[in-house]
């Protein structure tokens, strides 16, 4: 467990658009859970962590906000959906947000749940990336003709076996997704795992949200409580761009692009956009196999699917970081 709370430079204190207080009443927690990408046992461990650290009353009411990717890599995809699909009974006074990942926009696209708009053809957007359809291996089985571009990245066959960028053996396709169709029972690349794929889940795939909005989140500052808005995006919001459009683009989920860079995106969505800068925001994300905290921007994704990294949460207000490797005493 690392207590961040002193190391970034909050420059948004002295703001007229952020409020710092030192009322004795306590702000709402907020837990931010990094990238699980199938890893049952590292997701059932954080949770048990983050339940010991943070008081009981507190825990019982907090926002968890999960910032996608839960699917591939790790071998129990469909046990990771079974235990986040069982949160809002188990705790029901918690508030749950289940943000989409790339990884998870991709398993909804190959089993047919992304929202389609009218009178469009998912073919339609395919051109742009064709010239890497043969190194790719995009899937050719039943139903790839109205299938969305990811989908059909996600159960391919990668050409290349070998990622150099990782160091490591794709797991089937480029996502890696050749775990995930095992743990439902069906072979990588297998059409079958739309009928493999229990309702439930295709309604929680179904129902991921590209961006979630909190007007007033709190942190814990030298002077006091600051107060912030917040925005968890997958990867993040690109700097350059307007930062109306593309909160109304995620907010529409609006399927037609090939690709969504605010879930999919490197160094384009690295840094909080300047706009967000005079307007004091946290923007918190996944993604980047990385754990990065600067300022405002959060980047939560330690494990980067790696079998032998954690899983990371960060806690609001107090920007501890909790992990699935961390023993906590008694």
């Amino acid at each position: 467990m690392t207590d961040l709370k002193s190391e970034p430079n909050f420059s948004c204190s002295s703001s007229s658009s952020s409020t710092t207080t030192t009322t004795s009443s306590k702000p709402r927690v907020v837990c931010c859970i990094g990238d699980i990408h199938g890893y049952i046992k590292k997701l059932q461990n954080l949770w048990s962590n983050l339940e010991s650290l943070i008081d009981p009353q507190e825990f019982r009411t907090a926002l968890v906000i999960f910032l996608g990717d839960y699917c591939d890599r790790g071998p129990h995809t469909r046990q990771v959906i079974d235990f986040l699909l069982c949160l809002p009974s188990r705790y029901p006074d918690q508030t749950h947000v289940f943000l989409s990942g790339n990884h998870d926009l991709a398993f909804a696209a190959f089993v047919g749940v992304l929202p389609r708009p009218p009178r469009f053809e998912f073919s339609e957007a395919w051109k742009e990336y064709e010239g890497n359809e043969e190194r790719e291996g995009w899937f050719k089985g039943d139903g790839y003709e109205c299938m969305h571009l990811q989908g059909r990245r996600w159960g391919g066959t990668i050409k290349v076996r070998f990622n150099a960028a990782k160091g490591t053996e794709y797991k089937g396709s480029i996502y890696d997704a050749g775990p995930t169709f095992e743990s439902y029972g069906v072979p990588h690349g297998s059409a079958d795992l739309v009928k493999a794929v229990p309702d439930e889940h295709k309604k929680f795939l179904a129902d991921l949200v590209w961006v979630h909005e909190e007007d007033d989140v709190c942190l814990e500052t030298e002077n006091g409580i600051l107060h912030c808005k917040l925005i968890a995006v997958h990867a993040g919001l690109e700097r350059d761009k307007n930062i109306k459009e593309q909160l109304d683009f995620l907010r529409a989920r609006d399927t037609r692009v090939p690709k969504v860079e605010a879930l999919s995106g490197r160094k384009t969505v690295w840094n909080i956009p300047k706009e967000l800068t005079e307007n004091p925001t946290i923007v918190v994300s996944g993604h980047h196999g990385k754990l990065y905290v600067e300022g405002l921007r959060l980047i939560i994704d330690e494990g980067g699917g790696y079998e032998e990294k954690p899983v990371a949460a960060i806690v609001l207000p107090s920007m501890k970081i909790v992990r699935d490797t961390d023993i906590l005493a008694n």
